[in-house]
């Protein structure tokens, strides 16, 4: 697409009636809780699915690396937001060792071939949490701020050219556009900074969608011990660090830096009366809250949407505002033909992981958790909100050292984050018997996880020693990032499509 047709294309999308897209979702959320109650989205087994984001890099220097687009065609891989950025889903398969095991294959069939294909380029592709090596020549500050406006449109230099990420620029929702971590400060006019993250999305079909409220509770409770199993992104490339000493730096940095930059460059000031977009989703009643919510939410990008010949196209503008709305958990409905309706939760609190098959362990291990803690009533349930919301952001800092309120299966309370995590595995595996997965299989899904815990070192944990032993012997951070980064890179030549996390230990 030209710059002269994306423009147009920008601005042809603020010739949509705010008021008519909004009265058109309404009347949309009231059919779509109609079809729900009248069991259209029911399914009559548990259906697991996953979404992953890679980013490109220079394979002889390790450096950030803008994708071809035909090349990306090519490889079966979807553009995001930035340049350097590729996406794939896994098909839907039930929760079964048939169906993990598919959803593992499809994969591993998929970037294999793709990883061959770019490296006739000198193109890998890597699953990181975050990238720290701009592209070679060019700072990260510049590679992310650089824009152009034509015509009174701002365009990103190095998005994709996609006009509804360069249209988040030119709306008039009051996106902050900025990093701001410790030691971070950094602004620009586009949501360009959003580019750096990368992440996996588990998905977990609702086998009862009037049901789904209960399992998001359960889903909102368990945020915290996964991502402190799951975090893997500590440190931003380093020009965009203030001049602050190196040992502060790293002293400093969380965890899981991921989550706050979505929400910085995402969300309003905090001043502002439009309320932030991504964010800790509240717990819903009834299944038409969680509909209301979605209908409710602020729309950055208003547009009237052309049938695509899918069964929930009478669903179309709601399903184009759920776009944006942006929850750490959400809700999904979405039905492609009748018999693929189906209500689904988005667990979207993960960053990306070293190996494929550390991406398949916490697919199988939100939907055991999914399956059991909601058949056996598990009592953290009644965890107040607020407190997991708390401790969903204590697990972005410190991982698993975070401090966590938790209810055991006993009705009793622990700070710990241990403890925590174990029922969790136990509760998985016990969620994976129940689909007719045996102890041994089930177990085998969940050990790259339990030895991250057993050993009490995750990626991010892993990188943060890497980094720190280098800056306490003198070698300035830049340089200790940058190592840190190629090690990575190195270990997931080997290990990203048959190996774990737990063969770098």
């Amino acid at each position: 697409m030209s710059v002269t047709e994306l423009v147009e294309a920008i601005e042809a999308l603020g010739d949509v009636s705010r008021d008519d897209f909004r009265a058109d979702v309404q009347a949309e959320a009231d059919e779509l809780k109609s079809a729900v109650r009248d069991g259209t989205f029911d399914n009559s087994q548990a259906l697991v699915g996953l979404e992953l984001e890679l980013y490109a890099v220079d394979d002889r220097t390790d450096a950030l690396c803008r994708m071809p687009r035909q090349l990306l065609g090519l490889i079966g891989f979807e553009k995001e937001l930035g340049l350097h950025n590729a996406e794939m889903h896994t098909t839907p398969q039930p929760l079964t060792t048939y169906g993990l095991d598919a959803q593992k294959r499809g994969v591993q069939a998929h970037l294999a071939p793709a990883q061959e294909k770019t490296a006739t380029e000198n193109i890998r592709l890597v699953s990181d949490g975050m990238w720290t090596v701009p592209p070679t020549g060019e700072t990260a500050s510049a590679y992310l701020g650089d824009s152009v406006e034509q015509d009174g449109i701002r365009l990103a230099a190095n998005m994709s050219d996609s006009a509804r990420y360069h249209a988040m620029a030119n709306s008039d929702y009051p996106a902050r556009c900025v990093l701001d971590s410790p030691h971070v400060s950094f602004s620009t006019q586009t949501v360009m900074p959003e580019s750096l993250i990368t992440s996996i999305q588990p998905h977990y079909q609702v086998p009862h969608a009037p049901d789904l409220p209960e399992y998001f509770e359960y889903a909102l409770r368990i945020a915290a011990p996964l991502l402190a199993l799951g975090v893997n992104s500590p440190f931003f490339p380093p020009d965009l660090y203030d001049d602050d000493p190196d040992e502060e730096i790293v002293a400093d940095a969380y965890m899981e830096h991921r989550i706050q930059v979505f929400e910085s460059v995402l969300n309003p000031p905090a001043d502002h009366p439009e309320p932030p977009k991504v964010c800790f989703p509240p717990d819903f009643e009834t299944v038409e809250d969680a509909i209301d919510d979605i209908a409710n939410d602020t729309c950055i990008i208003p547009r009237d949407v052309t049938p695509a010949d899918r069964f929930d196209d009478s669903f179309r503008h709601f399903r184009h505002k759920h776009g944006s709305y942006w929850r750490w958990v959400r809700p999904v409905f979405e039905a492609p033909s009748r018999s693929a309706a189906n209500a689904r939760i988005e667990f979207r609190t993960l960053p990306a992981q070293p190996t494929i098959r550390d991406c398949i362990a916490f697919e199988a291990m939100f939907a055991g958790l999914m399956e059991s803690l909601w058949r056996r009533e598990h009592p953290v349930r009644e965890l107040a909100w607020d407190t997991a919301k708390e401790n969903f952001y204590r697990a972005a800092q410190d991982g698993l050292q975070a401090d966590i309120e938790w209810i055991r299966e006993d009705g009793t309370e622990t700070n710990s984050m241990d403890i925590a995590c174990e029922e969790c595995f136990e509760f998985a595996r016990d969620g994976l018997e129940l689909h007719g997965f045996t102890e041994s299989n089930a177990r085998e899904y969940l050990q790259p996880l339990r030895e991250r815990l057993e050993r009490q070192i995750t990626p991010a944990r892993w990188k943060h020693e890497h980094v720190r032993e280098r800056v306490d012997d003198g070698v300035p951070l830049a340089e200790a990032i940058w190592g840190m980064q190629s090690e990575y890179i190195d270990r997931q030549t080997d290990t990203l499509i048959e190996g774990t996390f737990a063969d770098w230990l």
